[in-house]
Parts: C-alpha cells; sequence; structure tokens
C-alpha cells in the first residue's frame, strides 16, 4: 500500500487547531484555540482546495468537537463544539456566527475536552475536567446521565454501540459504562481497567485485527494499548517518543496517532508503517474521511493538513516541495532529543550508506557546518528525511529574546491549567527566580500558591544557572533551595482578608438565549413579559457596559434584568440569572429593591427556587447563579453595606442551607463543582465581612455557616472547593474563637478533608485551621 502524501493544507486559524472532524470526502470542520469553529468545503478536486468559514466565534477556547450526521431536521447535520467556557454549542453546520445555536447544552463544570456521537444517533456523549462523562439526549436536549467515578479529568470518550460507553481519564483508569444500568440518572462502571500512566486517548479497533482487540488507547509513556472490553491487554504498537494526544481508524482497517513528537504515525497490524513529521511542535488531533481514507491533522502551528494515498488528490509539486522544505527546516528543541555528543555523531556519508531498520527511526547527523540535524527513517520510501536542525536552549547559546520591548535570556509559555492560553514568563539569569516568579503571579493576577511552583520551573529549566546574580539582593527565599524545605516560609492563609468575585462570563450565549426566548414570547401572545424594541436597547447598553468592563448603573436596565428573572417561565431563567450576577458587582443593583421581591439576595434566591413547575426540581445551575449573585455583592460598598443587614444575611443562610440538604429536603446538585465553589465563596465573603467589621455578620448566621461548611468538608473531594470550605471555616474560627463550642465541632470535619486530597495547598490551610483550635 502506497505511502500518505500532503494533499491540501488549510490555513486560517490563529492558533492551536485541537481538533478536527473530517465526515465527508467535501467538508472538514475544526475547533482551535482561536475561539472559532471553522468549516472548509472543498471548492476543486485536483489538487484539492478548500474555503473556510466560520461557524462559530467565542471568546474562550474551542477543544472539542464532533459532527451528527443529516437528518429530516437537519439536512446538512449538525456541528457539536465545546471547550473552556463548559457549554457545548450545538449548530447546523451551515451556520455563522451571527446565527443563534440550535441549543446550549449545559452542565459541566470545566472544560468540555471530547465530544462523540453514539451508534444510532440518539445521543452524543461528551467529557469534562469536572472528573465526569455527561450523555445528552439528542430528542430532549438534555442531559440523559452522568458516568461517574474517575477521579481526574475525562481525556476522552469511546461509544463502541448504543450503550456501550468507554472512558480515559488522567487518573490512570479506563472505565467502561452500560447505559443500561443507568439509576436516578447516573451511571458507575462496570468493570474498570487499571494503568500506569495517564490515558489521553482511545478508538475502536475494526474486526479483523491480529490482535483480536475492541479497543485502543493511547498514554503519556508514548504507547498504543489494545484491549478487550474484558480488560485483557492484547497487544502494544510503540514507536511514539513522547504523548500520544489522539486516535483513530482508517477504513483500511488500520490504527492512526498523532502527539507531542511532532508525527501522525500509521500502524498496519502491530507495526508503525509511515511517519509523517509536521513543522510544528504538536500535532493535537488527526481524523480520517471514511469515504476516502484519507487523514486529516491538526497542529499547534494552527494549520490543517490533508495526506491520502490517492495520486489523484495530492497537491500540487510546489505545494509538496514547500511542505518538505518546512519540516526540514523547522527546529527541534534540544531537550526534546536529550544530551547529544557532537563529536560522536556520523557525518552525512551515513545517510547514503546505512538504513533505517524501523519506520520512523531519528538519527542524528553532524553537518559539515557544525550544527546537527535529525533524520528520520521512511519505511514506504526507503529513505532518511531531513525533519529538522536540533538547537540549544535560548538561554544556553547567550541569544535574546524580545518581549513587550525588552530583551529576555528566556520566554517561557507557561500553561497554569489545562484548556486556559499560556502565559508568557520572561526570565533573565541575572534575576532572583523568586523576584521573576512573584511577578508573574502579580502580573496574572494568579494565587499565592503558585510561587514555590513557578520559582522551581525557572530553576529547572535555566539549569539553576546564576549569571550576575546575587540572591540576598532580593529579601526573597535562597532560590536554590527546595521548594519541600520552604515550608516554614509560607505566608499564612488565615484570616482571609480579600472578597472574592465570580465575574469571568461569556455574553454572546447569555444575550442570544435571552433574545430567543423572548421571540418565543412574542410568539405566543406574552407581550407583558416580552422586551419591547426601547427594553432591548437599554439591554444591549447594559452588555455593552459588562463587555467594557464598567458597572450597570441604569436602574432600567437592572430591573429589566430582574423582571426576566422572577417573571420568565423557570426553564428560562438560567441566562437572566447569569446577567444578574454579572451585575451584581455595581453599587446600583446593590442599592435596587423590588417593591415585589425585595433585595437583590431575595430577587436572587426567588429566581432559583420559586415558580418551578409541579412535579420539578430545581435547576442546580439556576442555584449556582444566585449563589454567585450573592459572592458579588461584596465587591462594592453598598453590597457589603445591604449584607450586614441581619435579613440579608439569614436569608443567604438559609438558602445555602436548602442547596445543601440541610433541614432534611434533597440537596441541589450535591456534587455540582461549579456549584460548591459559588457556596463557599459567598461564605467566604461572609466569613471575611465578619472578621474585618466585627458584629457585621450575627452570630446565628456565623453558625449556620459553620454547619454547612462542616457539612461540605465530610462529603466533599474537590480540591478547590475544600480549599475554599477550609479558608471560609477557619476565617470564622478566629472571629468566634477556638473555645466555641462550634468551632471545635469542626474539628472532625476538618481532619476528614484533609485526609482525601493529595493537594499540598488543602493539607496545609487544614492544618492551619486545627492549629488554630488548639
Amino acid at each position: 500500500m502506497t505511502d500518505f502524501k500532503l494533499s491540501a493544507q488549510l490555513v486560517g486559524h490563529d492558533a492551536d487547531v485541537r481538533k478536527v472532524c473530517f465526515p465527508t470526502p467535501d467538508i472538514v470542520f475544526s475547533a482551535a484555540r482561536d475561539c472559532t469553529v471553522r468549516a472548509w468545503k472543498q471548492t476543486t478536486n485536483s489538487p484539492p482546495t478548500f474555503e473556510p468559514s466560520v461557524t462559530t466565534q467565542g471568546s474562550e477556547f474551542c477543544n472539542s468537537l464532533a459532527y451528527i450526521p443529516p437528518s429530516s431536521n437537519y439536512p446538512d447535520g449538525l456541528i457539536v463544539s465545546a471547550g473552556t467556557d463548559t457549554i457545548i454549542d450545538v449548530r447546523k453546520a451551515t451556520a455563522t456566527p451571527s446565527d443563534n445555536a440550535e441549543r446550549l447544552l449545559i452542565g459541566h463544570a470545566r472544560n468540555v475536552c471530547a465530544l462523540a456521537v453514539v451508534p444510532g444517533g440518539q445521543y452524543i456523549v461528551s467529557s469534562s475536567w469536572d472528573k465526569t462523562a455527561r450523555v445528552w439526549s439528542l430528542q430532549k436536549w438534555e442531559t440523559e446521565a452522568i458516568l461517574a467515578g474517575h477521579g481526574e479529568a475525562v481525556w476522552d470518550v469511546l461509544p463502541l454501540d448504543e450503550t456501550t460507553i468507554v472512558t480515559a481519564s488522567a487518573d490512570k483508569n479506563i472505565r467502561i459504562y452500560n447505559l443500561k444500568t443507568s439509576v436516578a440518572g447516573e451511571v458507575e462502571p462496570r468493570s474498570t481497567i487499571y494503568t500506569s500512566e495517564v490515558v489521553r486517548a482511545l478508538c475502536q479497533v475494526p474486526p479483523g485485527h491480529p490482535s483480536g482487540a475492541d479497543f485502543a488507547s493511547a498514554s503519556n509513556d508514548g504507547v498504543i494499548r489494545l484491549w478487550k472490553l474484558t480488560g485483557q491487554q492484547v497487544g502494544e504498537l510503540r514507536g511514539h517518543e513522547s504523548f500520544i494526544y489522539a486516535l483513530t481508524t482508517l477504513p483500511s482497517g488500520e490504527l492512526v496517532s498523532s502527539g507531542e513528537d511532532r508525527t501522525v504515525r500509521v500502524w498496519r497490524d502491530f507495526d508503525c508503517v509511515q511517519t509523517i513529521t509536521h513543522p510544528a511542535i504538536s500535532v493535537w488531533t488527526v481524523s480520517a474521511c471514511p469515504g476516502t481514507g484519507d487523514i486529516a491533522s491538526g497542529a499547534s502551528d494552527g494549520v490543517i493538513r490533508i495526506f491520502s494515498r490517492s495520486p489523484e488528490r495530492l497537491a500540487g509539486p510546489d505545494t509538496l516541495a514547500l511542505f518538505d522544505e518546512s519540516v526540514r527546516s523547522s527546529s527541534i528543541p534540544q531537550q526534546q532529543v536529550g544530551g547529544i555528543n557532537k563529536e560522536k555523531l556520523p557525518g552525512p556519508e551515513f545517510l547514503k550508506t546505512k538504513s533505517g531498520t524501523k519506520e520512523g527511526q531519528v538519527q542524528m547527523i553532524k553537518e559539515e557546518n557544525g550544527s546537527v540535524t535529525a533524520h528520520q527513517w521512511s519505511m514506504g520510501q526507503q529513505q532518511w528525511i531531513n525533519v529538522g536542525t536540533v538547537v540549544d536552549a535560548v538561554g544556553s547559546s547567550g541569544r535574546k529574546v524580545e518581549y513587550d520591548g525588552q530583551s529576555y535570556d528566556y520566554v517561557f509559555d507557561v500553561a497554569i491549567e489545562e484548556g486556559q492560553p499560556s502565559l508568557k514568563l520572561p526570565y533573565n539569569l541575572s534575576e532572583n527566580p523568586y523576584t521573576r516568579a512573584q511577578k508573574f503571579i502579580d502580573d496574572n493576577e494568579l494565587s499565592q500558591n503558585f510561587l514555590d511552583q513557578v520559582a522551581q520551573f525557572i530553576i529547572t529549566n535555566t539549569q539553576g544557572a546564576t549569571i550576575g546574580q546575587n540572591s540576598g539582593d532580593s529579601g526573597g527565599p535562597d532560590p536554590h533551595q527546595p521548594a519541600d524545605n520552604l515550608g516554614t516560609s509560607r505566608a499564612r492563609s488565615l484570616p482571609q482578608r480579600e472578597y472574592l468575585s465570580i465575574t469571568a462570563v461569556k455574553l454572546e450565549p447569555i444575550f442570544k438565549k435571552i433574545l430567543s426566548v423572548n421571540s418565543a414570547l412574542v410568539a405566543a401572545g406574552r407581550k407583558e413579559f416580552s422586551l419591547n424594541p426601547p427594553a432591548q436597547v437599554a439591554l444591549g447598553a447594559a452588555r455593552r457596559k459588562l463587555e467594557a468592563g464598567e458597572p450597570v448603573v441604569d436602574e432600567g436596565s437592572i430591573s429589566l434584568i430582574v423582571m426576566m428573572c422572577t417573571q420568565w417561565d423557570y426553564s428560562d431563567r438560567l441566562a437572566p440569572l447569569d446577567l444578574l450576577r454579572c451585575v451584581a458587582t455595581s453599587p446600583a443593583a446593590a442599592r435596587f429593591k423590588s417593591s415585589e421581591f425585595g433585595s437583590p439576595v431575595q430577587i436572587a434566591v426567588c429566581a432559583a427556587l420559586d415558580g418551578i413547575p409541579p412535579g420539578g426540581q430545581p435547576n442546580e445551575n439556576c442555584a449556582m447563579m444566585t449563589a454567585r449573585t450573592i459572592a458579588n455583592l461584596f465587591k462594592s460598598t453598598e453590597g457589603r453595606k445591604l449584607l450586614t443587614q441581619p435579613s440579608e444575611g439569614l436569608q443567604a443562610a438559609s438558602f445555602i442551607d436548602r442547596v445543601l440538604g440541610i433541614g432534611g429536603q434533597t440537596a441541589i446538585g450535591p456534587f455540582n463543582r461549579n456549584l460548591l465553589i459559588a457556596l463557599t465563596t459567598a461564605m467566604v465573603n461572609f466569613a471575611v465581612l465578619a472578621s474585618r467589621e466585627p458584629g457585621s455578620v450575627s452570630a446565628n448566621v456565623q453558625v449556620r455557616f459553620l454547619t454547612a461548611l462542616s457539612r461540605i468538608l465530610q462529603t466533599q473531594t474537590d480540591g478547590e472547593v475544600l480549599f475554599r470550605a477550609l479558608i471560609a471555616a477557619g476565617t470564622l474560627i478566629t472571629v468566634i474563637g477556638k473555645t466555641a463550642p462550634e468551632a471545635r465541632s469542626l474539628s472532625s470535619s476538618i481532619t476528614s478533608s484533609k485526609g482525601r486530597v493529595s493537594e499540598p495547598r488543602v493539607k496545609e490551610v487544614a492544618e492551619e485551621c486545627l492549629s488554630l483550635l488548639r
């Protein structure tokens, strides 16, 4: 069988392409870190060319993508995308950014990293960094089942048939679920395969594969493992030199993979039969077209590349030559290939006299000018292919890097959290790593907990070089002292002195949803609750204020938001509530009082808990927005003044009790991470208020918060939830005193939470809380 060769390069994205979908020969879909989803429609055949169009334009990374085939309702099919905003966007494949989505599916609490269509076309399945996968009904457009059990992010999902779902996770486990065993909307795994590495990708193994495997997994160790559904490993495919990010299957029965070693690899049976090196650092994704067997890749250089075995679909000679040249001229960091002794490397004559022993074998060559090049053996072409020049790290060669108008020895890309943009960390060897780490934290408004981690990152990646540095000048910790020995210098966390807010927002889907509901109200003749043209103008002005980061001060706009939160049908209140929590930071919102519903706290609680249809349950996301509204009121002096009123504190405490099920009612979203973070943030702020302004929060309210925090500390496992709960509890302990019975009763809950997580910051704050009680 002939090798794949370049067919087309699709250029248009401005950042990493994280996912491609190649459902038919004439269309490719892509999702990227430039916050767009694009459709690429083929316009000519030989050589193939594609015309791009943007289908979705958001404000956060798009990381996952799936295509729902055409149906009678949607003859062009539907494109499903999601990413760091946690919202799954479903829209027509022919949509434009100005079109409304067909559906916005809300349920995940963190970055959605994988999407797939379940065979039969009745469901889609998603996975997230919130440690769950979800099955969504395409008839009801809501969560059908939650697949629980993983302890870390769920990287990938693989529906094998209409009832069998396989998941891959950062907890190093593969779990297999039978949807028929769903109980109360939750499915426990029928079996778990325990592995030794983080599992990043899955694909189905075609029938007839000599291993007899049902599916394949790919891991951080660069190994593809073949599995039976029974959990038996029946084979391994070795060849990748770093993380593997994606797997797919060709119509021929071959497997295809892509990864951090810049390659796409084709596997026949147990052997790698072709290695396609890219002029990029990471090849994030690969997809195969069922109709042609062509493959599409997406990489960190923002380019989608299509490869074909068919001569009539190959790119023109000039394009092929340019691609080969771009691979040859790409730079390979020396760290990526390990230590190299130039003096022992063969010269260019090696390439003419020696053959490789396997596909993808890499040989370093010392060129006549002293540079080192990397060459990869192609079994198909029976020759060595130049895949780049090995370069030193910037700092070690004395070359400077320009950043923000200044020159630095190093400029690192630092990913604080998966799915979030990398942050630039400039550094000169003359600086104290801790001083630079502190400035990086301050510039990017990061938690102080990252100080040691960032400083150690600098030290590790500069080999501890100290050119011209006098560490005593900084007044900071010794930059060469291991982080584990810096515990005594860690700043105490308690009592918390600053108020927190939750203001990150994606306004476009909020306003699209509001206008969609409004159109439905007008069509139904319910004009008393709809927005007339002047009201829509006022709402547009509020949006512009929020987009500019300015407070909404117009009472008329706030009144409109309150009307939507309280008068619209319960099922339509989430978007208005999201808007309410955005304007809650404004002094005008804190001063607002409804003659019918009262203060902003009372309005938000009413919106979340009143008006539920008979037999229905409170919407956990509405409850989350209410908790965020309460937390954000602390942003202004007027808001804090409002919350010192005893009735407001009691209202907030009663709401939190209701959500947690304290008092006998069923808890609302007992494991909804976003909801619990919102609740604990609100309680942190009440604790700060009580600490900074003695007497401002009644003793009764403080005791009720301690009871709620004890419940959270006893039942939750998420690090961020526990961290905030401990901060709130510890701050309240400093207010009511360690001898108070309510404070003493927290001891067992705090100790319990400390033993359920591995995060150092949680353990440290838990220990600090316990020390307050001694």
